[in-house]
């Protein structure tokens, strides 16, 4: 039983090293990430995802781990085209990742299973984390029409994207009536 447990724990250390397998990622099959990650949100970045991550497919598979199926795209920012990453997690989107100057610089997080440091995650309402939206929050423009940003209290590079029903002009900010009922649709990391 012990030589057992033993080859168990040798064997994807002894396949990291075969070369016609290398494409397969085989850090999923060592014995401590076996029970799972522990990615979160951080003033550093999202889990293994920091500034200093290469805008690179293998770069951001490594540091994300075997639970994403990465897919790249580009479109057009300001009137630069610029490359990102889509990372899903079976067929639901859970992060993309768009970066400048060879490095990831922003990563914005759908994953409900990926919180904040402070345990902020996908679906906490505004009511949780703020009083008022004035001085923490501004309207911006989305694709659900609607929605509101706010810094994360106590940081420079986390904002939480709320949404919700409201039924106003585009662009102007809700009541704080209306926002303690939305939730938090996305986690952004920026550098």
């Amino acid at each position: 039983m012990k030589s057992l447990r033993l080859v168990l724990c040798a064997l994807p250390l002894a396949l990291t090293g075969c070369s016609t397998l290398s494409s397969i990622n085989w850090s999923a099959a060592y014995p401590w990430n076996w029970f799972g990650s522990s990615t979160e949100v951080t003033e550093q970045g999202v889990g293994n995802i920091t500034a200093a991550t290469a805008l690179d497919q293998d770069a951001i598979q490594e540091a994300l781990g075997s639970d994403y199926r990465l897919r790249s795209g580009m479109k057009t920012e300001s009137g630069n085209i610029v490359r990102y990453f889509e990372a899903l997690k079976g067929d639901k989107l859970a992060l993309v990742i768009n970066g400048d100057k060879g490095t990831v610089n922003r990563v914005a997080v759908m994953d409900e299973e990926i919180p904040t440091a402070s345990g902020v995650k996908v679906g906490t309402p505004f009511s949780e984390l703020y009083q008022k939206a004035f001085g923490n929050c501004t309207s911006v423009p989305s694709a659900e029409s609607v929605a509101v940003e706010c810094k994360a209290q106590g940081s420079q590079h986390i904002r939480y994207l709320f949404t919700g029903e409201w039924s106003g002009p585009e662009g102007l900010m809700p009541s704080d009536d209306t926002l303690k009922s939305w939730k938090v649709s996305k986690i952004i990391w920026q550098q």
